[in-house]
């Protein structure tokens, strides 16, 4: 099939490859001209393992393609996918300005004699409001054209997760499509069937149960993070162990394993969006939606579930301390420093008057764009440890989980390490003479300030 991907983001880039994969021809479609021009020269504009690979071979064998020309790639493709930024307004709804302006655009191409010839399909891929599969069929209506006849809209949310989005996209679980369009059903059920030969399901909705799932998916697994957060701070008070806790539960058929380790928050392009967006939208329908409040409130201070115990250790002042942060993006096996929980616990350091040298294997120039001079950047995590005063883990890449940690004593001044991520075994540190903080795990006896290193 000819495929047409506007927008060139993580989701549209992945979308548009793994497309290519299939033997689709596939055209990726950005106004950012330095973008396309990088794409056109083989080059990948982010960083996303095994998308390399497929980007190389599908770009190598002319099956994916990168233009800045929308009239062209329309007139050309018979699926349209929009996956278009949606970010967050200040009402905490998401903004649809991308996605109805191309919307306007599409109908105003498709309203011209030649292309009213050819039925299209309109995909929304961007994660939008219950609703918006009527504003884009609205939207491409008011050129002239007939809903059913010249084109359908229909909502395909994407449920990636990044670090595992090809592994996703390739062999999902599951494909959602939000149609009351029978032709649009059987053309995108034949997209997607080669993605699910392993009987995966095509699972067919209405658009608005469709834009709704993606949200309630997210918002769903966002909950399941802050609650064992809250867990964890509940253990730290009664004794107990988060990690035995997790251990208890996730063996429950019923909860399952996934998302239940507890830490400094989420983050990401995401969760902390769409829960603010699915927030937004019970608001318009006059609900109020009490959990998804409480995950917010929750998730918003649960970075300083670690910064308070870096203040506490440090007699309530951090002024003039030097840290060592590993990890930067706002989870492992990506570059993305969107809503980053690292960059929350930065910022509170430097607000305390702290100064902070970060490292990250491949967040470093994303937060560098964030910012800026605001810290120092390291060439490897060794580097980041000289004159600190703490290494601070916020991010869990594999390549932290077995540092030396004799090294880590002789560069670290005081000797301590504060995990976010609950990396490293308490016990094996103490015995080793770091001092070690984790989120939820009972606090083995520490010593003092000063006396090693």
């Amino acid at each position: 099939m000819n495929v047409c991907v506007i927008g060139t983001g993580y989701v549209g880039l992945v979308t548009g490859t793994c497309f290519a994969e299939m033997g689709n021809r596939t055209v990726c479609v950005d106004i950012d001209e330095a973008k396309i021009e990088k794409l056109n020269q083989g080059q990948l504009t982010i960083f996303e393992p095994g998308l390399e690979l497929i980007f190389e071979r599908n770009f190598r064998e002319e099956r994916l393609h990168f233009t800045t020309d929308l009239a062209d790639a329309v007139r050309n493709s018979e699926i349209i996918f929009l996956a278009l930024p949606t970010p967050m307004a200040e009402d905490g709804s998401a903004d649809l300005t991308y996605v109805l302006g191309v919307a306007r655009e599409i109908g105003r191409l498709l309203s011209e004699d030649s292309a009213r010839k050819t039925y299209k399909i309109v995909v929304n891929k961007s994660t939008v409001p219950v609703g918006t599969s009527d504003l884009v069929r609205s939207e491409i209506e008011r050129a002239g054209l007939i809903s059913g006849e010249n084109f359908d809209v229909v909502s395909n949310p994407e449920f990636l997760r990044e670090g595992l989005a090809v592994e996703d996209f390739l062999k999902p679980e599951r494909v959602v499509l939000g149609t009351s369009s029978h032709r649009a059903k059987e053309i995108m059920t034949q997209l997607y069937e080669p993605f699910v030969r392993s009987g995966n399901p095509i699972i067919v909705m209405d658009e608005r149960s469709s834009e709704l799932t993606k949200y309630a998916a997210n918002a769903f697994l966002a909950t399941k993070i802050t609650f064992m957060n809250e867990i964890a701070n509940l253990c730290e008070r009664a004794g107990a162990n988060v990690e035995q806790v997790r251990h208890g539960i996730g063996t429950d058929s019923r909860i399952g394993k996934q998302f239940l380790y507890a830490g400094i928050g989420f983050g990401g392009s995401c969760f902390p969006k769409d829960v603010h967006a699915l927030l937004r939208t019970a608001a318009e329908y006059d609900y109020i939606f009490q959990t998804l409040d409480a995950v917010i409130k929750v998730n918003d201070k649960q970075h300083e579930a670690l910064v308070s115990k870096i203040v506490e250790y440090f007699d309530g002042s951090l002024d003039g301390r030097h840290f060592a942060v590993w990890g930067l993006a706002f989870k492992a096996n990506t570059d993305d420093v969107r809503e980053s929980p690292a960059h929350a616990v930065i910022r509170a350091l430097l607000s305390r008057g702290a100064s902070v040298t970060g490292f990250d294997p491949e967040a470093m120039e994303t937060t560098r764009s964030v910012l800026g001079d605001a810290i120092m950047y390291a060439p490897d995590p060794y580097a980041a440890l000289h004159n600190a005063n703490a290494l601070v883990v916020c991010t869990e890449w594999n390549e932290f989980r077995r540092p030396d940690f004799e090294k880590i004593k002789e560069l670290v001044h005081d000797a301590v390490i504060f995990d976010g991520r609950n990396l490293y075994n308490a016990e094996s540190l103490s015995r080793l003479g770091l001092d070690y903080f984790s989120i939820g795990r009972p606090q083995p006896a520490r010593a003092f300030k000063g006396t090693v290193g």
